[in-house]
């Protein structure tokens, strides 16, 4: 989960100015469970901002993925979201209201199903009814 002064510190280490504007698209990051995409955080942070452009939110979230302290997610409604934890975990996805879900459960995948050596990376995303929307 995003730490803000680990992540401050890991930028500036990458050559990267800590701006009043990234600190506050971190500061909405920092245990939002949402999965927002970069509009989404565009338009709360613009709120404080009001200045600052779409394009700034897409450069740190491109700096973010960079040096590995968020995920994108690229679900079925076709939108880019973000997630704060870079963890291994899996999503749900309501094909009803599009609300996104992490799921921290293992899965398992028989091995001699796959090659270990080729796996360089995974996704899974799960679709269906939220509790919400049955």
């Amino acid at each position: 989960m995003l730490d803000l002064n680990s992540i401050l510190l890991k930028l500036r280490k990458n050559g990267l100015r800590v701006t009043p504007q990234r600190c506050a698209i971190l500061e909405h990051l920092i245990g939002n469970k949402n999965h927002p995409p970069a509009e989404a955080i565009y338009e709360e942070v613009k709120k404080r901002y009001p200045m600052m452009s779409l394009s700034t939110v897409y450069n740190t979230l491109d700096a973010l993925l960079a040096i590995g302290e968020i995920q994108e997610l690229l679900l079925e409604d076709k939108r880019i979201r973000f997630d704060p934890d870079p963890s291994p975990h899996h999503h749900f996805q309501c094909l009803k209201c599009g609300k996104v879900k992490d799921i921290f459960r293992e899965i398992d995948i028989p091995r001699d199903k796959i090659d270990e050596n080729r796996i360089e990376s995974w996704r899974v995303y799960f679709y269906g009814t939220c509790s919400d929307c049955l």
